[in-house]
């Protein structure tokens, strides 16, 4: 009785969040200036269980320039065989701009397979979700607002100016789009080394922002977000360093960092 008596609770409380609104935005929220701007880039990434913990899973950051557009993927292959492959097609005239999102996530490692597909120019996004076997495909016209940043946060903070807090948008999918808050601040400095040298790093807290009736639902149906955090260094010339934070919703924090390339030890040929 009392589990059904849940049940019964958490659907409703899902219902009243869809119905709160997918497109309620704030006149806060802004698009983001180009302050660097992005182009040819190969990172070698690793993903851990948390702050030097167990490897999860090896993965890359493949960007290239296609036209005017940049298209930039992050890919997870996980030790289980879990997959998370993210895609995102971006313009940077003058401010950045997401034009599609793709984002592929199966395997144990996640509650469920999910499949997302957002276009701005059609439009359009289609989710399909897979759990305990069965499929559910939700499709529908979607009207993007400028500032919706899937895929594209890391970028965002490195193009913040020094000291300057944004609050952005993105797209949470439960499974049809919703949109939330994300506000984007600076809360210090941290120390980080780079092959032996001391440097500084600026600890920027990614904080969803839910509203209050929103807040109160995600928090009884378990699906309120939780925090991120992400270093970025270089002064500068800023670099990516780590990101903290649930790769998916209600998921555990873990940890991504960048990693290098070790060359063999031979000597060279003369």
């Amino acid at each position: 009785m009392h589990e059904m008596l849940r049940s019964t609770l958490r659907l409703l409380a899902l219902t009243l969040l869809l119905s709160a609104g997918v497109m309620n935005t704030s006149p806060e929220a802004g698009v983001v200036t180009v302050r660097f701007s992005e182009g040819l880039t190969r990172g070698f990434l690793v993903l851990r269980s948390g702050p030097g913990g167990t490897v999860l899973a090896l993965g890359d950051l493949l960007q290239v320039a296609r036209g005017t557009a940049i298209e930039s993927r992050m890919v997870f292959h996980f030790t289980d065989g879990s997959l998370y492959d993210e895609t995102v097609v971006y313009s940077q005239h003058r401010v950045f701009s997401l034009s599609s999102y793709h984002l592929i996530q199966r395997g144990p490692s996640f509650p469920e397979e999910l499949d997302v597909l957002v276009e701005r120019a059609k439009g359009q996004y289609r989710v399909r979700t897979r759990r305990g076997g069965k499929d559910d495909v939700a499709t529908g016209a979607i009207d993007l607002p400028p500032d919706v940043y899937n895929g594209m946060i890391v970028m965002i903070v490195k193009n913040l100016a020094k000291g300057a807090s944004e609050i952005v948008h993105l797209l949470a999918f439960t499974p049809k789009p919703t949109l939330i808050e994300l506000e984007l601040t600076p809360v210090g400095e941290q120390a980080i080394t780079a092959g032996g040298r001391s440097l500084k790093a600026t600890h920027y807290m990614l904080k969803p922002k839910l509203g209050a009736v929103r807040g109160a639902v995600a928090t009884l149906i378990g699906k309120a977000p939780a925090d991120l955090h992400v270093l970025i260094g270089g002064g500068d010339v800023p670099a990516f360093v780590t990101a903290d934070g649930p790769l998916f919703a209600a998921g555990p924090s873990w940890r991504i960092e960048t990693v290098s390339p070790q060359a063999p030890t031979f000597r060279p040929t003369p």
